[in-house]
């Protein structure tokens, strides 16, 4: 019955958008990008004095991000930091006016979708990724700066936000 239906919709919680409805992702830019393991869970390394420490899972996450360069060759990868349940970059977008443009969404999830195939592969059955993604154009000289001490800073900071890692703010 449409009531049922009605409730079934309901009890998903409403997801904030985090994506701007007319912005071009494939524009060229600086993008400050934050994804999460799912349910934060803490499978790629830990943290042992101010220092991150990968695991098998981690440096196979490290190695897919660096290869997304010779995949797409539009981005680039600046600073970046690998947590025990997420990861903050940057991505340097250079789409060339005449090819077919990557964007940020296209080139995630194929991030994503080779990750999570690898570290299945790998015995990890039950890994996933946070169902979006947080991402920020960077729009000056100054928070590109700020940003990228964030991302050096991330294992400083991870005692105090390991139970709920907070993305930059500006």
């Amino acid at each position: 019955s449409p009531t049922i239906m009605r409730e079934e919709k309901n009890k998903y919680p409403v997801r904030k958008r985090t994506r701007l409805k007319e912005y071009d992702y494939s524009k060229n830019a600086y993008y400050f990008i934050t994804i999460c393991v799912n349910d934060k869970s803490e499978v790629l390394g830990k943290v042992e004095n101010n220092s991150v420490s990968l695991n098998d899972y981690g440096i196979i996450i490290e190695k897919k991000l660096l290869d997304l360069s010779e995949r797409f060759k539009s981005v680039e990868i600046d600073y970046y930091v690998i947590m025990p349940n997420h990861f903050h970059c940057i991505f340097i977008l250079e789409n060339e006016s005449d090819k077919r443009k990557e964007s940020i969404s296209n080139i995630i999830g194929a991030f994503k979708s080779i990750t999570t195939i690898g570290l299945h592969k790998m015995g990890l059955s039950d890994f996933k990724w946070q169902r979006s993604f947080y991402d920020r154009m960077i729009r000056n000289e100054q928070e590109l700066f700020n940003i990228r001490r964030y991302i050096e800073q991330n294992p400083l900071r991870w005692e105090l936000e390991k139970e709920n890692p907070q993305n930059l703010e500006m």
